[in-house]
């Protein structure tokens, strides 16, 4: 028999330590290759830590709550030998592309093991195997056992995963009873140390809600909830937050896009949307206006060499969830839309890794998404911009030309650009989304991607 170390991986530059959240393993239980063993929390994303190899949990080295530190041991797998059928020791990089399952733990096996232990269904009477995270989340939503094996599995052999129940959950079609719900704890979340505006990926589990008098009702506000909530509150009080709006003409951008839209996607086989021009644009002024590119600690500036955009994204729970497109500047149109598509097709689905969340130097978020014409946005801490995209509008507009002015419809947007006021003065705070306009209009129509 041999002892492999199950050690913290490496989770990205600036992540030196996480939070441990749930063992989904017990002493004594075996693991499979890439099987999770434990879940973390960093401040940026929550993510599983697998094993390595086949083998059998022996030791476990912390406890929930605990944290640790980046390479140090978490647990001891014994391995080797035909009598052992178990896991690795996690610490491959490719745990990282895998997060924010510890929300679901920490609320689900947590809140089900306290409040559901009376009359909880056996669930280990069906032929098929669930987990114990899986059985959790039954006990905690009431579903019985013969409901629960006619949910479909997507996991390994046709196992249910979490994800599929929290998609059956948010999908199912019947809802409690009043007097069930009133009957029915609030769920709480674990706190955890303070993160940063955009963590979680995936879909949180909604806690269910408390009837207070018949009509109104208490519910818990969700883990990702509170964080964003205190580092929201945090930005307002460290940053003097100013705003300056500019008009954009982007009736070329819109022209050239249509058309090479359908070309591109049966090249690339994604689509070809307006962020990469925009962050295209946005990189390219921050070289112009590299005090744009700062952040601030106590009294001191920090001058940042790499343009690291923050390309905030909404998820389908309505959280928030920033990943980073590191080197912006030095990508093309080409490479800015493939990183742009990659980083939000895997934003939605929770497999970004803990440092594609680090390290941006100023953020670009698109509150045009949902209809608005233009935003105030809170700066993402430590840094001193945020840029907001608007809504792409057909409006009639004075054209000026050399016959003279004429009216026309055109295709337009407003930049909205919030920045802090301590370090940012109102002409660099201007001139930045004046330049961002001015590439904007002055995109070439000529060039292809």
């Amino acid at each position: 028999m041999a002892k492999i170390e199950l050690k913290l991986p490496k989770m990205g530059e600036s992540v030196a330590e996480a939070t441990l959240t749930s063992w989904l393993k017990e002493v004594g239980e075996t693991i499979e290759a890439d099987e999770p063993v434990l879940e973390i929390a960093t401040d940026k994303v929550d993510s599983e830590v697998p094993s390595e190899v086949d083998g059998v949990l022996l030791e476990k080295r912390f406890e929930v709550d605990d944290v640790i530190k980046v390479g140090e041991v978490i647990a001891i797998i014994e391995t080797e030998g035909e009598e052992v059928s178990a896991d690795k020791d996690a610490g491959s990089d490719e745990e990282e592309d895998l997060k924010e399952e510890i929300a679901t733990v920490e609320t689900y096996a947590h809140k089900a093991q306290e409040t559901l232990s009376a009359e909880e269904p056996n669930y280990s009477s069906s032929d098929r195997f669930y987990s114990p995270l899986v059985k959790n989340i039954a006990k905690q939503e009431n579903i019985s056992v013969e409901e629960l094996d006619r949910i479909p599995g997507t996991g390994k052999d046709g196992r249910v995963t979490k994800d599929d129940m929290l998609a059956y959950v948010n999908n199912r079609q019947h809802s409690p009873t009043p007097k069930a719900i009133e009957n029915t704890p609030t769920v709480s979340t674990q706190s955890v140390p303070e993160v940063k505006p955009v963590v979680q990926s995936k879909i949180e589990p909604v806690a269910m809600p408390m009837s207070v008098n018949g009509s109104d009702e208490i519910v818990e506000m969700s883990r990702m909830g509170k964080l964003i909530s205190k580092h929201m509150v945090n930005s307002i009080q460290t940053s003097a937050h100013v705003q300056s709006f500019i008009e954009v003409d982007v009736t070329n951008i819109w022209n050239w896009r249509n058309k090479y839209k359908t070309t591109f996607q049966q090249r690339e086989g994604e689509k070809l949307t307006f962020t990469p021009i925009f962050m295209e644009a946005v990189a390219k002024t921050i070289r112009d206006f590299p005090l744009i590119n700062i952040s601030v600690n106590g009294d001191k500036i920090i001058k940042h060499k790499q343009v690291n955009l923050g390309m905030a994204a909404a998820l389908p729970d309505g959280n928030l969830i920033v990943p980073v497109i590191h080197n912006a500047d030095q990508l093309n149109l080409l490479g800015m839309a493939k990183k742009v598509n990659d980083l939000a097709n895997r934003a939605r689905i929770g497999k970004l890794k803990p440092d594609e969340t680090q390290g941006g130097t100023y953020t670009v978020t698109n509150v045009g998404t949902f209809g608005s014409i233009m935003g105030t946005p809170i700066i993402n801490q430590p840094q001193v911009g945020i840029l907001a995209l608007g809504a792409i509008r057909k409006v009639p507009a004075v054209i000026e030309t050399p016959q003279g002015d004429f009216i026309g419809i055109r295709q337009k947007m407003f930049l909205s650009h919030s920045y802090d006021h301590r370090v940012v003065n109102g002409a660099l705070g201007g001139q930045f989304v004046q330049r961002v306009a001015q590439y904007l209009e002055g995109f070439d129509t000529s060039r292809t991607i």
